[in-house]
């Protein structure tokens, strides 16, 4: 029997996420990819996700702790969105220099400055050059099917490298 799920692309990957068993998701919301943790807060406190969920202070303190249990060999999640990305930059060199198998989701936001919350590629495509695999989806199921094959990737010998799921 196959079971259909018709919700947002947040919620989506959040269901991936659970999907591939991850253990260890850093959460710290901003817009518009709040929703994503949120999900996954529900799945952990509602005993439907083994994992521990690690409210932290800032989007570099999330990926800081992805890169501590990503380390001890820990499969680990985070998502992160536009300034929230930025903020991260210093931590995502240190992600792939040490090859570490991290999946992040990353819901494109503008950086246009002060504040905006339009759909565009700024934050993502200004990390190109971090060592980030890169993968862009065009629609949920895309969303899910990257994310959970994003770890199949990542953790490959050959590879070990961070991925960004877009969406």
């Amino acid at each position: 029997m196959v079971q259909v799920v018709i919700d947002t692309a947040n919620h989506i990957a959040g269901y991936a996420a659970k999907a591939a068993r991850v253990k260890v998701v850093a959460a710290y919301p901003i817009t518009p990819q709040t929703t994503i943790v949120e999900k996954i807060a529900e799945f952990v406190e509602g005993d439907k996700m083994d994992a521990e969920y690690l409210h932290v202070e800032s989007e570099h303190s999330a990926m800081a702790a992805c890169i501590g249990a990503a380390a001890a060999g820990v499969r680990t999640f985070t998502a992160t969105s536009s300034h929230g990305l930025a903020l991260m930059h210093e931590a995502l060199h240190w992600a792939s220099a040490s090859r570490l198998p991290i999946v992040m989701a990353i819901v494109n936001r503008a950086m246009g400055a002060p504040w905006c919350i339009w759909s565009d590629f700024s934050d993502s495509l200004s990390q190109r050059d971090t060592g980030w695999i890169q993968f862009y989806c065009a629609d949920n199921q895309e969303v899910f099917d990257t994310i959970i094959q994003a770890y199949r990737l990542c953790e490959d010998a050959q590879v070990f490298l961070p991925s960004m799921v877009c969406l």
